[in-house]
């Protein structure tokens, strides 16, 4: 889900994804290169996500970057939503009695 969400942004390479999830968190989550690669590559069989090998702007090199597809963006929602399902559900466990709206 945070891997299509930040791609929702546009275009990134795995670091790029990984240093932004780190980012948006407030260092709290961190990406490991060897959980990142493995979940881009089976997001990508799946049709969510495609990539391509471009030239970096500033280097002297190529990078695989991904792009959101629109079954990408469909998944998006459907894990947005089971997300907040979920959040929820914890919140009443751990706080009991206090309503979503207060």
């Amino acid at each position: 889900m945070l891997i299509l969400r930040t791609l929702l942004f546009g275009r990134a390479h795995g670091h790029d994804i990984a240093k932004h999830i780190q980012r948006a968190t407030d260092e709290v989550l961190c990406v490991e290169h060897g959980s990142l690669y493995p979940a881009l590559h089976r997001i990508e069989r799946k049709g969510w996500i495609s990539g391509s090998w471009e030239k970096a702007p500033d280097r002297n090199r190529e990078f695989k970057y991904y792009r959101l597809t629109p079954a990408g963006r469909r998944q998006l929602a459907r894990e947005e939503s089971k997300w907040k399902q979920m959040a929820a559900a914890v919140a009443r466990v751990m706080w009991p009695g206090k309503s979503e709206t207060s």
